[in-house]
């Protein structure tokens, strides 16, 4: 198994989701099975694809895109992620392959027909480079699929939903907006770029609760309630419950070169 040379950002990410996974292996908003679905979808991947799944967590993508019949190498920089990938889907086989490593390091199979990363882009550093090795590790014609909680094109707005997002859990870096993300494709040098986006919801409780917070519950709560960024609204119930209103986007692109 490779061991990542990876920066203090990708450690800190790493210890983090050791400890998150149990909690985060059951998050409503991960196991989802009509997210999944939709996702799987919306690849529109050729049977048998050979999908890499940057940042695959405990395998629920990866068995999804397993389940729909094609073959999947997961690398995640948790052990404890990879450790629960490799049980999940263990049934099927040698067509799914799960290494503890960064996406940077010399990649475990390929060159792949697809790669996929669901909630990933808003933990990584330095999103254009998380998605030019995407297109590097890709044959031509090839295609990226990127699935991301987004957040308001305003600037301003934005800002305050990712400073939120950072208080619940340390390992945030930002969300961006779909057509930030629809951008950064385009920069990417990927073509044939489309979005989609579909609403979902958070409950307060379970969303803080798994995080890595660096604020106590209370004042992420609050400031919670006075966001006024899309995909970031939040409604308190009469019962004191706090709901959080989002989009999410799944943005697919195609690798020039190909027949």
């Amino acid at each position: 198994m490779t061991q990542p040379s990876t920066s203090q950002h990708d450690r800190d990410l790493a210890a983090a989701f050791d400890g998150q996974a149990a909690r985060f292996e059951k998050a409503p908003v991960q196991t989802d099975p009509a997210a999944l679905a939709r996702l799987v979808r919306e690849a529109e991947l050729p049977p048998n694809s050979l999908v890499l799944d940057a940042g695959c967590g405990p395998g629920l993508v990866s068995q999804a895109f397993l389940e729909a019949g094609h073959r999947v190498v997961g690398v995640d920089l948790s052990d404890e992620m990879i450790a629960r990938a490799e049980a999940r889907c263990a049934r099927f086989g040698d067509r799914a392959r799960f290494e503890r490593q960064s996406l940077y390091d010399p990649p475990p199979g390929g060159p792949f027909d697809a790669t996929i990363s669901r909630y990933v882009l808003h933990h990584v550093a330095d999103p254009a480079l998380f998605l030019s090795r995407q297109v590097e590790l890709i044959r031509p014609g090839g295609v990226v699929v990127l699935s991301d909680h987004v957040t308001d094109p305003d600037p301003s707005f934005t800002e305050i939903h990712n400073a939120i997002e950072r208080l619940r859990d340390r390992t945030h870096t930002r969300n961006l907006s779909t057509g930030a993300i629809v951008d950064l494709f385009a920069s990417s040098g990927l073509g044939s770029i489309r979005a989609s986006e579909e609403a979902f919801t958070l409950d307060f409780d379970e969303w803080f609760d798994r995080g890595t917070p660096a604020a106590p519950k209370a004042e992420v709560r609050r400031h919670v309630l006075g966001s006024p960024a899309r995909g970031f609204r939040a409604v308190e119930g009469a019962d004191g419950r706090v709901t959080i209103h989002c989009w999410r986007a799944i943005v697919r692109g195609v690798k020039p070169g190909g027949r």
